[in-house]
Parts: C-alpha cells; structure tokens; sequence
C-alpha cells in the first residue's frame, strides 16, 4: 500500500486538485459546499471538504491517486437525486461529480447498444435513439435529473421495469476507475460474458467499489403501440387487490403504478389534470406492445377492475393524455413537497399478495407514531415508496419518523421482502442490513468490498454496518485537512 503524506492543509489540496482539473473545477466555499452536503435523503448532511468536476476518466483517476496518496476519503456523485443517503460525505472529502462526463459517445443500433458517459442523464438516452426506434428503458421518476452513473450505483428502476427489469438487465459494460486510482473496462458490448460477473457486482454497490466513468447498455425497440388507463377506487383494499389479480391473469402491463388520495390531491392542485380527488387511490395501467391484441388485453384489464369495484376506468385517447398521466405519476413526489416541508421517501419490497395488509399497516405505523404518510409506488413490482411528511426543523418529529421508517423496513421484512427496490442502503438503511443477513453474510460483503477499496477510502461509511450498529466514523470529529 501507498505510503500516506502528511495530511494537508485545505488549501494545499485545493491547489493539488485545480492542478489536475483546473481551478474553476474545484469548489470550496461554504456555499458551493452546501449545495453537496447531502443528497436528496435531506435528514443527515455533512459538508465536504471540496468538490470537483472532471471531465474526462483519466482526471477522475489522477484525482482518485491523489486522494490516496493523501488519506483523504472521495465520494462519488451524480446529479444528487439519490434518496438513501449514498453521496452525502459523511468523513468530509472530496466529492467527485460526474455532471462533466455528460457525452454518448457511441451508438450501435444494429447492435442495440450505446455507451454514454456517467454524468449522461437517464432520459437524454433514449431521446437520442427515438428517431431508430429504440430507447434505454429503465426509467426511474427523476430520470429528467438523474444520471446513469448514479442508476448503476443503486441498480434503479422505475415504473416501466414491471416488465422490462432494473438497470442491471441493461448494463452489459462499465468503464470505471478503481479506488487505487487504477483505470479497467469490465464486460463491454457482449452479454453473458464467460467467468465472474463483475458488471453485476458493481452495478448496486453504490459507489463503494470505485467511481463508474463509462457505462455500456442495451437499447431496446420502442412498443409499436400503448394503451394507458387510470383505473379509479375508493378504497385502497380494491386498488391493491386489482394488482395482484391482473398479474395473476397472466397480464404482464408495461407499468402498474398506484397513488393514494392525499398524494393525488397535491398532483392535481400542482397540474390541475382534473384527476378525481375524492378517490381513494387510482392505478395508471399501461400496456404495450404490438397493436394485435392489444385491445384485448385492456378489456381485460377493464374486466379486472370492474370486478373490484373501480369507480371508473379511463383510457387516454391521444399522447397528450397519456404524457399527463405519466407527468402526474413522475412529478408526484416533487408535488407532495405542498403538503410538507420535509419528505423522506421509503423503499421497502414486499410480495404483491401483501399489499392490502402491508398498506394498512403501513398508516398504523403513521398513526401510532404521529406522522402523516402518502403512497406513490411502483405496485406491479411490490416496490413501495411510503414518503413520510413532516418538518425535519422539529427534533422530536424527526425522531418519530425515523423511527417509522425503521418500523416500516422491518414490516417489510416480516412478510417475506426486501429493505430495498431501488434507492439502495447509503447511509438511511445501514441499521436495518441485520434484519436480511446475518453476521457472516455482512462479513462476507465487507470482505469483497476490500478487494476492490482496500483502504476504505472510496465513499466510506455507506451500506454495511460496523459492529456499533452504526455507519464507518459517522460521529468521529472532521479530519485535520478539512
């Protein structure tokens, strides 16, 4: 291992950094450091040290050397639309955005492959593959802001991977710099590569293995046709028994997709769409594929809902109505900020049998703790999204909801899922890793992640719990170069 310097003054490391990516590229006032104390998970912040921006792979690796050479931690980051805590720089550092590494540098339509930059955002590539007749189909809610980089760290979804899988089944290669500072291309245009999996272990690992750069994925044909429905109920029970019977149909939609009556609210005083408000919940059901029995399907949709007592069931008629739907459900969570200050949204995994039982247990946490909780979620998939409203200004409140949010991942659990769809653990989940693995299975992770970031420097404190309970050196005192 690389013997360390003596610790460095900010300003020797300020000066170090503007050397390799300029001095425009490097942000250090109290401001600008601000604006990168967190991600969205907006509950527990921690200044870096600096930020900077290169804008090639060979500047982030230089920076990655430097860092080590030094002992100073460095942490990935994207656009920052991350909901678990993943970029916040919990020991101080370095934050190295990926915002400049915003090139497609190749497209292979005959191939069905593109690689794009890490700093690329999720939409940008499939606008610029419509026009061949294919697009990237993970589409996570802010995939308007968030990168692709930051997608493959938390291995996201999005409404559409109902059916057609997370960014995992996408990614077939990544370029990246290891924490040593050492550039690899790992996988590359060819799925199912022979020997280990290493696209699949680093995809999810949320920045702790190195700093992604490059990232090759499948493209995938455009359906030649949609139909959208927005299915109305009033009571959560029927809305949530609607999705379990039209996949147990055999009815594999595009995307199922649930909002509740307090969270539909916010969206149609934000848009006005003349969404039902007095509803209890409504789905946004789209299926797609290729027109020949398409009509079919949604008859039988229509038949399903009906037979759970849906208010009403409507179809857009032109693309205008199907991209309001689809504004309504992708800006729900921004709209829900009116009835807030502060949100923290979950992500928990449960089987969709559970969702009448797990959603009204759900508002008993709420109600026994004091807190209010809306629902927007990917219901197809059982991927929750209970977000939390409350006033994070308030210490016991913040308490409470905290707490809620544990109770809740535990609920989960309990009934035979996960503490995660698709936001990852970062630093929100470390506590609830025991309720899944078992010591040795935690120990078995920690062990793999110190092949690849050996002195822990590479986004330190995120994912696995320390034999405290708590995340790697949260509470220990700033370091001598901040």
């Amino acid at each position: 291992m690389t013997a360390l310097s003596p610790a460095p003054t900010a300003t020797e490391l300020f000066s170090q950094l503007a050397e390799i990516v300029g001095s425009d590229a490097v942000l250090h006032d109290s401001a600008e450091q601000r604006v990168y104390d967190c991600d969205a998970y907006t509950v527990e912040r921690a200044d870096p040290t600096c930020v900077v921006l290169p804008q090639t792979t060979e500047q982030v690796a230089e920076i990655v050397r430097l860092c080590n050479k030094l002992g100073v931690p460095f942490i990935p980051r994207g656009a920052g639309t991350g909901l678990a805590g993943g970029t916040t720089p919990v020991q101080g550092g370095v934050v190295v955005s990926t915002m400049r590494l915003n090139q497609i540098l190749k497209i292979d339509a005959d191939n069905r492959r593109m690689t794009a930059q890490a700093g690329c955002v999720n939409v940008n590539l499939s606008k610029a593959v419509r026009g061949m007749g294919l697009h990237y189909a993970p589409d996570p809610s802010s995939q308007g802001a968030c990168t692709v980089g930051g997608n493959v760290a938390n291995n996201s979804g999005g409404p559409h991977t109902l059916k057609y899988g997370v960014t995992t089944n996408h990614i077939t290669g990544v370029r990246m710099v290891l924490p040593n500072g050492e550039i690899v291309q790992i996988g590359g245009d060819v799925a199912d590569a022979p020997g280990y999996d290493l696209v699949g272990f680093i995809v999810g690992s949320e920045g702790t293995l190195g700093i992604v750069t490059e990232v090759t994925v499948r493209l995938t044909p455009l359906p030649q046709t949609y139909r959208t429905l927005l299915a109305v109920f009033e009571t959560v029970d029927d809305c949530t028994q609607t999705v379990s019977d039209i996949i147990a149909s055999g009815t594999i939609p595009g995307a199922l997709e649930m909002i509740d009556q307090l969270i539909l609210q916010a969206i149609e005083d934000a848009f006005h769409f003349g969404f039902p408000t007095d509803a209890k919940a409504v789905l946004i059901i789209e299926l797609d594929g290729f027109e020949a029995g398409i009509d079919e399907d949604a008859e039988r949709v229509r038949g399903i809902c009906g037979k759970n007592n849906a208010r009403e069931v409507r179809l857009a008629a032109t693309d205008a109505d199907r991209a309001r739907l689809w504004m309504a459900r992708k800006k729900g969570i921004g709209a829900a900020g009116r009835l807030a200050p502060s949100i923290v949204t979950q992500d928990g995994v449960i089987p969709r049998s559970k969702l009448p039982q797990v959603l009204r247990e759900v508002q008993k946490i709420a109600d026994d703790h004091g807190i209010r909780i809306c629902n927007i979620f990917h219901a197809g998939d059982g991927n929750l999204h209970p977000c939390v409203l409350f006033d994070e200004r308030d210490p016991d409140e913040l308490k409470r909801v905290i707490e809620a949010g544990d109770a809740i991942l535990k609920l989960c659990v309990d009934v035979g899922g996960s503490i995660t769809g698709e936001h990852g653990i970062g630093i929100e989940k470390i506590s609830s890793m025991s309720l899944l693995f078992s010591a040795d299975d935690l120990e078995c992770m920690k062990s793999l992640r110190e092949v690849f970031n050996t002195n822990s420097l590479c986004n330190p404190g995120k994912m696995l719990p320390t034999s405290h309970g708590c995340i790697e050196a949260k509470w220990r005192p700033r370091p001598a170069y901040v």
